[in-house]
């Protein structure tokens, strides 16, 4: 019976607690190494530029203006290659 909730125990590990830990990881590090420029997307989908960093928060250009948010609620960098002078505009 030990063995039964041993087993189990770790699957659950290797399968859900592992990589969410690994992705917060790689998260916290994208995060800290965020600087002015840089093309990113919120957690809560809005896209924009860095315009300037705090401490703690990070105040994005967007094509509505300026908006401030906690450096937290940043999830992923876009590709330069898609806000670029030249990248041509996909319908």
């Amino acid at each position: 019976m030990l063995l039964l909730f041993g087993g189990m125990f770790a699957i659950m590990y290797f399968l859900i607690l592992r990589p969410g830990m690994r992705k917060n990881k790689l998260e916290k590090q994208y995060q800290s190494a965020l600087k002015r420029g840089d093309w990113v997307v919120t957690t809560s989908g809005i896209h924009g530029k860095i315009f300037e960093l705090g401490p703690d928060t990070v105040t994005l250009e967007t094509g509505a203006g300026k908006i401030k948010f906690e450096r937290n609620a940043i999830s992923g960098e876009l590709s330069k290659a898609r806000y670029s002078a030249g990248a041509e505009k996909k319908e």
